[in-house]
Order: C-alpha cells, then structure tokens, then sequence
C-alpha cells in the first residue's frame, strides 16, 4: 500500500458497437475535493477510446479503478475451462488467449471469443441456450462458477453474477471479456493487481496502477453509512452518500444517470479505500489466486 495522486473510476461497458453512453469516468485527486467526470467525445467513451486514456493520457501516480471481471473462475475446477487443451494456466495467458481469437473483431470486442465452438460451452449464452459445461460438476454455485473474489462480495452482502452468464442486465461477462482484451494490450504500460506489485513511484515511472472494482461495493457501504440507495439517480442522492465517504458534494441539481453517478462515487470511494491496509490484504487472496483469478479491490 502507498499514496496515489489521482484515482480515476471507470463504469465500463461490453455492449455491441463502437461508442457507449453507459462507459463513464472519473477522476479524484488526493486533496479531497468533490471529484469530476471526464468529458466524452460526442456520442460517448469507446472502449479504445478509454484504452489510449491509459496507455498514453493518465495523469501521474493514478490509481484506475474500472468496473468489471479482470479473470474468470479457476481455483473451483483448477482451470478455466476444464477439459479444453488451450485452457490457459494463469490470467495473464487467459487476457492473450482471447485477444487472439478476437483479433480480427472491432472496437475491442470478444463476441468471437464467446462463438467459438470450444469456449462457447462453458458460457450460459440464452434462457435456453446454456453451454454444456456451464453446470461444471465442481461449481459451487447453480448459478454458474464464481471467483474467490466474488464469494467474498457475497458475503459483503452485493449480488455478484458469474462471469460465464452473458445474460440479463446484471450479467457482467460481456464487459469482462472486453476488458481482458483492453488489459492484454496494457501490459508493458500499466500494472494490474493483485497480479503485479503495487509500483513504487520512486523507481518506477508515472506509478500508476489499475484494480478491479464492483460500483455495488462502494454504494452499499455508502449506504450503510448514510442510509441513501444504493442506485443515485440524482444528485441529491449522490451528494448523499459522498457524504457519507467524507467528500465534499458535486455542485449540481436535478437528475443523472447511473453510470456517471456510479463513476463519481466510486472515484471518491476508491480515494478513501486506497489508504485502508486491509483493503490491500484480503485474507482468501493467495499467491496463486492473484495470479490465476486476480481480486475485487476493497472485497475481504
């Protein structure tokens, strides 16, 4: 654990096509004050868009945070995908691997991934159109397969779905996927925890580092402080669980929606949370879980 400069939320996307009004970001710095969306291009973020950001644009010793799965399930089975002769052996393989099958697809998108004949049988794909290995025998849930990471949130109260459910509004394996993409063609530019060290900014330039966040985390502690939802449609609403972060409030009126409200927040929780020793040791996470499924930053 040390001191970052900046923290930078992202509520990230994996819908079809080129630029999405549900991508939004964030910023905060260390000094406390309210923190600001970051403006986006006319039509909205693409996912490349956000990919430059931090390859080329980050400010200083920043610390990302970016809503989705940075792994999939490996330490229930011993693989993430049992039985197939390309499962890879640890997450960074598993970012490459499907990069690689979905070289050819636009705007960092992983649909090829989820087509292919071999990968698409561990996926729930429709209400009727479950892979077959998508109920492996050794889950631990019927719900599908979930990281160490993701029982953890379980226990936090959040309702995490598994990684390999690529249906309904809750499903977040889409964005994953895109995501593993976008960090495969960051390495080299940014460390990803827990699977790199935390930079020292004193050796290493810039200093900056990226974790995985859950939004549901921040406002349900948020919430638990303050007694506000935990979904902020407005700022009112907002205002009322920076509140209970300890950050000064956004000076606006009216209605926002919920990806800008969920980066805002997350920006002034991920600034709170990066000082708490604990949130950096959490006590499932192993050696080998960090290198195989990575972790939820602030998940214990």
């Amino acid at each position: 654990m040390r001191e970052f400069d900046h923290f930078l939320a992202i509520d990230w996307s994996g819908a079809k096509g080129e630029c999405h009004k549900g991508i939004a970001l964030a910023l905060a710095t260390k000094q406390g004050e309210a923190p600001v969306l970051v403006e986006p291009p006319k039509g909205g973020f693409s996912r490349q868009d956000v990919l430059e950001i931090l390859r080329d644009d980050l400010p200083v010793n920043t610390l990302v945070g970016i809503d989705l799965g940075i792994s999939l399930p490996f330490n229930d089975c011993g693989a993430f995908f049992p039985g197939w002769d390309r499962s890879p052996s640890h997450a960074k393989k598993l970012w490459a691997l499907i990069d690689a099958i979905c070289d050819a697809e636009p705007h960092l998108g992983a649909n090829s991934f989820v087509k292919h004949p071999d990968a698409r049988r561990y996926f729930r794909h429709g209400k009727e159109d479950e892979g077959d290995r998508f109920h492996l025998p050794q889950a631990i849930s019927r719900q599908g397969r979930f990281r160490e990471a993701e029982i953890a949130q379980w226990r936090q109260k959040c309702r995490p779905v598994s990684n390999f459910n690529l249906v309904g509004a809750a499903q977040v394996g889409k964005s994953s996927l895109t995501g593993m993409r976008m960090l495969h063609q960051l390495r080299g530019h940014l460390p990803v925890w827990p699977m790199d060290k935390v930079p020292d900014r004193r050796v290493r330039k810039g200093g900056s580092m990226l974790v995985e966040i859950y939004t549901g985390l921040a406002s349900r502690e948020a919430a638990a402080k303050s007694g506000s939802r935990t979904k902020l449609l407005t700022y009112a609403d907002l205002n009322s669980a920076l509140e209970a972060l300890g950050c000064p409030p956004v000076d606006e009126i009216g209605e926002i929606d919920d990806h800008s409200s969920d980066a805002l927040l997350t920006a002034a929780w991920l600034r709170k949370a990066a000082k708490e020793p604990e949130r950096w040791e959490p006590r499932a996470l192993t050696a080998e879980i960090a290198w195989t499924e990575g972790w939820t930053f602030g998940a214990f």
